[in-house]
């Protein structure tokens, strides 16, 4: 691929290699091949899309076993004591590496088997002392946070824990649990959130073995890991073919990594760009069936997803903590800066954001540790939700901090003042939007689980390539759903005064206000979800804009439910409820205005307008709009060569022992 130059000439530049033809259709097709099919269990959140506020889904709030608590509490003290001492956060950032003796510490603390069942020799740790645990670790050193997270989360441990035969765990586990870092390797330099078009290919060599060719982009802990998950399109004539999960010894014949990347954050994080080349592996390190490779993917990051808003979390608090301590002695004409109200309605979008952020992930954690609700959606609305808010909240602590919020802390230390990273902070969070699905994949992956039960009674209505016959049965289901489900969208409880009355105990703010506002806000955007799907019908799946405005609505319903939910708890169980109360409410207000803006913008908007600016940067008209400028940027192609063969450069791999 190279650049159109104003006058409208090619740049000559490297021919880029082959990668699979997939057409949009094709493409969807693999998408939804590999979503998880049907609802077993039930779901808050998509119900709550459907206009149907269940509260009792997650009122009162899921609590975990008093072992499990005895247990977590243990390792997060021991946690605690380890980062105290022996991680050096300001190293991290300053070496770009983290410390080996660091890295064997967490080892030997237990730390990459918190997850890992006792009897493979990890911690056996619920979801929501995992995500603990990485919050506080994350709020040390997030590079320590993200090497966990990635390890535990969707490396080896999570898919053989829900997929893998019993000789692959009894083999990967307990090497998981005490030593072997490991990573997922899905990515490839022309390949992103499209594996329909994934050209790394795994051939059969025999029976008993697999051959593997490729490049792979973005390998988080790939440069440093002993295990990994790596996604193939096995191809052969005599074998069901497509994507597939293998998991791979790092150090196996033919595996280079060629390069360590460097980011704007995460500065200690181990990613790189790894190559395989006639790598051969035995079918029994084959995760689950032919074909199955992006079902795992997905099912893993059901929970594993979490792990990120976990660490939001811990970013919100300390966010909070400097805010407070910073604010309440800097003054300004007088005064403290935090009694101005310019910078205190920043510190209380901070406090109420961080309690409403820490009830979404304790929510659906403990829901995950329950296993009794369907948390795919809920667990994706916290990453997309705790991403998103996280970065707005350090962006306002860096406002909050002036000149120094700029400064980093290095410099502030050098010159005698306290060592503040909340630019670094900033930095760090802002791959969040990106990691493990972006923002802007996040919306389309919930909005196609949303309108799920819509799409399985018309969705032939909408399919240009079906029948006549086809479209007149999905005429007469949709007819006979719709008959039942849209008068229930005309009244609910939201409109009774005197609803969810456990919400308001004397003395406290009335927190059943906003839950009458959450059930009518569920109905809402069920009726404009179905006024959308009638007005537009085939091409909805074009209104991207429009989803990702039902995406968030739904989100900060999902947020305001979690808040007061969780303040209500708190105040049950004696633990600050006064406080969770004030919280939880200002929350809700907020959170509010945001619902307001976002229904309004449903149907008032600038989409088509963007849409023709877009054509019309696309095809040079506004190039002069770019004159006055020089383009800083190297030479190269946009996307490095990823032909499969054998490696020319350097392997930069070292495994830490």
């Amino acid at each position: 691929m190279s650049a159109t130059q104003p006058g409208g000439t090619q740049p000559a530049g490297p021919v880029q290699p082959a990668r699979p033809k997939v057409t949009e259709r094709e493409a969807r097709q693999v998408a939804e091949a590999a979503r998880e099919q049907g609802w077993q269990r039930p779901s808050f959140a998509k119900e709550l899309f459907l206009g149907r506020f269940r509260l009792d889904l997650i009122h009162p709030h899921p609590l975990p076993a008093d072992e499990d608590v005895r247990r977590g509490e243990a390792f997060l003290a021991r946690l605690r004591e380890f980062c105290e001492t022996s991680v050096d956060g300001a190293r991290i950032e300053r070496e770009a590496k983290i410390p080996d003796e660091t890295v064997r510490g967490l080892k030997e603390l237990g730390a990459l088997g918190m997850k890992i069942d006792p009897k493979y020799g990890g911690l056996g740790l619920t979801q929501v002392y995992y995500n603990k645990a990485l919050a506080l670790v994350g709020s040390v050193s997030p590079a320590i946070g993200a090497l966990l997270s990635a390890h535990q989360s969707i490396g080896v441990p999570q898919p053989l824990k829900m997929f893998g035969t019993q000789e692959q765990k009894d083999a990967y586990l307990p090497r998981c649990a005490t030593t072997a870092i490991s990573a997922f390797l899905l990515t490839e330099p022309d390949v992103g959130s499209d594996p329909a078009r994934l050209a790394t290919t795994a051939v059969p060599d025999g029976e008993d073995a697999y051959v593997l060719d490729g490049v792979k982009l973005w390998t988080t802990n790939g440069v440093v890991a002993d295990l990994l998950v790596v996604m193939a399109r096995v191809k052969s004539e005599n074998h069901r073919g497509g994507i597939t999960a293998f998991v791979v010894e790092a150090d196996s014949p033919g595996i280079t990594v060629e390069h360590r990347n460097a980011f704007m954050g995460l500065r200690g994080l181990e990613n790189g760009v790894t190559r395989f080349h006639r790598v051969r592996v035995p079918a029994a390190q084959r995760i689950g069936a032919e074909g199955a490779g992006l079902k795992i993917a997905l099912t893993t990051l059901n929970t594993g997803r979490l792990s990120l808003p976990a660490m939001c979390v811990g970013a919100g608090k300390w966010c909070l903590k400097i805010a407070r301590e910073w604010s309440g002695v800097r003054e300004q004409w007088g005064r403290p800066v935090a009694r101005h109200e310019a910078v205190g309605v920043k510190i209380s979008f901070i406090a109420a954001t961080t309690f409403a952020l820490e009830a979404v992930v304790d929510l659906a954690s403990q829901m995950a540790d329950e296993d009794r609700n369907d948390i795919r959606i809920e667990a994706a609305l916290a990453k997309l939700y705790g991403s998103e808010m996280a970065c707005l909240m350090a962006d306002e602590l860096v406002q909050i901090r002036g000149g120094r919020g700029f400064e980093t802390a290095e410099s502030l230390a050098a010159r005698g003042e306290r060592a503040v990273p909340a630019e670094q902070m900033l930095r760090d969070l802002r791959i969040n939007r990106i990691f493990e699905g972006s923002t802007e994949i996040m919306h389309l992956l919930i909005a196609r689980e949303a309108v799920d039960a819509h799409l399985s009674v018309a969705g032939d209505l909408i399919d240009p390539d079906k029948q006549l016959g086809d479209k007149a049965k999905a005429g007469a289901r949709a007819a006979g759903f719709y008959a039942r489900w849209l008068p229930q969208l005309a009244t609910g409880a939201g409109q009774v005064p005197g609803t969810y009355r456990a919400f308001r105990p004397a003395g406290h703010p009335d927190l059943a206000t906003h839950l009458r506002y959450v059930e009518r806000g569920s109905r809402r955007l069920a009726r404009s979800t179905f006024y959308a799907m009638s007005r537009w019908q085939g091409r909805m799946e074009t209104k991207q804009a429009f989803l990702g405005r039902i995406v968030d609505i739904g989100a900060e319903l999902f947020a305001m439910s979690a808040a007061c939910v969780r303040a209500e708890h708190l105040r049950a169980a004696g633990e600050h409820g006064r406080e969770a109360y004030q919280l939880a409410d200002a929350f809700c207000r907020q959170s509010r205005l945001r619902v307001e803006e976002l229904f309004g913008r449903l149907w008032e908007n600038t989409d088509d307008v963007d849409g023709k600016v877009v054509a019309g940067v696309l095809s040079g008209t506004y190039t002069w709009l770019e004159e006055g400028i020089l383009d800083p940027s190297g030479d190269g192609p946009w996307i490095a060569d990823a032909a499969p063969g054998p490696s020319t450069r350097e392997n930069v791999h070292r495994p830490l022992r």
